[in-house]
C-alpha cells in the first residue's frame, strides 16, 4: 500500500511538471519593452554614416579630430557620435569616371597622366579603385583594383565622338560602390567631365514619348514645334534623373567629386551651364566640391602657343588633383544612430559642424534618404 501511494505521488508531480511545460511553451516569452524604469533602450537601430572633409584656409588636411571636435544635428536635434574614423584608419574606394566624349577630346592625354599620378599617390594598399569611361552608354572598364591596375585600365580608355550617357554612368557608379565595396570603407566617385548628358535612358525615353505624341496628333506635324516640345520633354527628362542620381549617390554613403574640362568656356551655351550645375549639386549634396579649372586653348593655330597652354593647364590640372588628394586625407567617418524614426525614403536633413571652426573648412553631405 505504502509503496502504491509513493508511485501515485510521483504520477501526479510528474503530470504537473509536464502541463506545467508545455505552458510555459505556449506562452510568448516577455520582451524588454523599449522603455524601462532606468531609461530608454532602442529595439531598433539603424547605422548612419557621415563622410566628412576638413581643411584649414590654405586647403591642407586638418588631422587628429575625435568624436568630441564634431556636432552633428539631425532636422536640428543634436545626435550622439559613436565613432569617428580617420583617414589613415579607413580604407578608401574611389570610382574614377571619365567623359570620353567629344566634348572632353583636347585635354584627354592630360587627364590621364595627371589621374594616374593622382591614384598612385592616394591609393593606399589596401585602397581600391574602379575605373568606368561616360560615354554613349556607362562601361565598367576595371573592376575593384589596386593602383597600378587601375591605372592600366584607365590608360586603356581612347575618346570617341559619341553621345554621353552621363547620368546613367553616375548611378551605375554609385550602385557599384554600395553592393562591392566593404562595409565601413570611404566612398568617393571622381567624375572628369562636363556633366552633359543627352543619351540616358530616361534622357532617351522622353525624347521618343513627346515625338510619338506629336506624330499620332498631327499627320502633317509642324517641325519647328516639335523640335521645341522634345526639347522641353529633354529637360525635364534631365531634372528627373539629376534627382534619381542624386539618390543613388546619398543611398550608397558616396561623395562626389568633380573637374569639368571645359573650365570656364562652359558658360558659353545652356547645355553646358546645365551640365556644371549637375555636378555641383551632386557635390554640394554629399560634402564634395565642384571643381572649375581655368584652362587655355591648345588647339590655336599657333603651335608654339599651344605648347606653352599645354604646360600651364598641366599644372593647374596637377594642382587640382593635390587639393582633391588633400581633401581625401582630411577625410573622417562619423557614425552614429539617430534619437528619432523616419518611414522608409524620408529624407532626413544633417547639419555637420564642428567645436572650434576658426580657420577651418568643413564639407558634408546635406543628408540622407531612411533605407528600408
Amino acid at each position: 500500500m505504502r509503496s502504491s501511494r509513493v508511485f501515485q505521488s510521483f504520477l501526479t508531480i510528474g503530470i504537473f511538471l509536464i502541463f506545467l511545460s508545455a505552458a510555459s511553451a505556449q506562452t510568448p516569452t516577455p520582451t524588454a519593452s523599449p522603455k524601462e524604469e532606468e531609461g530608454v533602450y532602442k529595439v531598433e537601430s539603424r547605422l548612419v554614416i557621415v563622410p566628412v572633409s576638413v581643411t584649414d584656409a590654405n586647403g591642407q588636411p586638418v588631422v587628429g579630430l575625435t568624436a568630441q571636435d564634431f556636432r552633428v544635428l539631425e532636422e536640428g536635434k543634436q545626435q550622439k557620435i559613436e565613432n569617428v574614423g580617420t583617414a589613415d584608419a579607413v580604407p578608401l574606394e574611389i570610382a574614377l569616371l571619365f567623359d570620353v566624349s567629344a566634348s572632353t577630346d583636347a585635354m584627354f592625354k592630360f587627364e590621364q597622366e595627371t589621374a594616374g599620378k593622382f591614384l598612385r599617390d592616394v591609393l593606399k594598399p589596401n585602397d581600391r579603385a574602379t575605373i568606368f569611361s561616360i560615354g554613349q552608354k556607362p562601361i565598367l572598364v576595371q573592376g575593384r583594383e589596386n593602383a597600378d591596375k587601375s591605372i592600366q585600365g584607365m590608360m586603356s580608355i581612347a575618346p570617341t565622338k559619341g553621345a554621353t550617357a552621363f547620368f546613367d554612368t553616375v548611378s551605375m557608379a554609385a550602385n557599384y560602390l554600395r553592393q562591392n565595396a566593404p562595409e565601413g570603407r570611404r566612398k568617393v566617385i571622381v567624375v572628369i567631365s562636363d556633366g552633359d548628358d543627352n543619351f540616358s535612358e530616361g534622357v532617351q525615353q522622353a525624347q521618343r514619348r513627346a515625338e510619338t505624341k506629336v506624330a499620332s496628333n498631327e499627320p502633317d506635324p509642324d517641325y519647328k514645334r516639335l523640335s521645341g516640345l522634345v526639347a522641353q520633354a529633354q529637360q525635364n527628362a534631365k531634372m528627373s534623373e539629376r534627382l534619381r542620381v542624386g539618390k543613388a549617390l546619398q543611398d550608397a554613403d558616396v561623395v562626389f567629386y568633380s573637374i569639368n574640362p571645359g573650365g570656364s568656356s562652359y558658360k558659353l551655351n545652356s547645355m553646358s551651364v546645365f551640365g556644371q550645375g549637375n555636378m555641383q549639386a551632386f557635390a554640394e549634396q554629399t560634402g564634395g566640391t565642384a571643381f572649375l579649372p581655368k584652362f587655355t586653348p591648345i588647339d590655336t593655330q599657333d603651335a608654339l602657343q599651344n605648347s606653352g597652354n599645354a604646360r600651364k593647364n598641366q599644372a593647374t590640372l596637377d594642382l587640382i588633383f593635390r587639393q582633391l588628394a588633400n581633401e581625401l586625407r582630411a577625410q573622417y567617418l562619423i557614425q552614429y544612430y539617430p534619437e528619432t524614426e523616419y518611414p522608409t525614403g524620408r529624407f532626413v536633413k544633417l547639419q555637420v559642424s564642428l567645436a572650434n571652426p576658426t580657420g577651418r573648412v568643413i564639407r558634408a553631405r546635406e543628408g540622407y534618404f531612411v533605407k528600408p
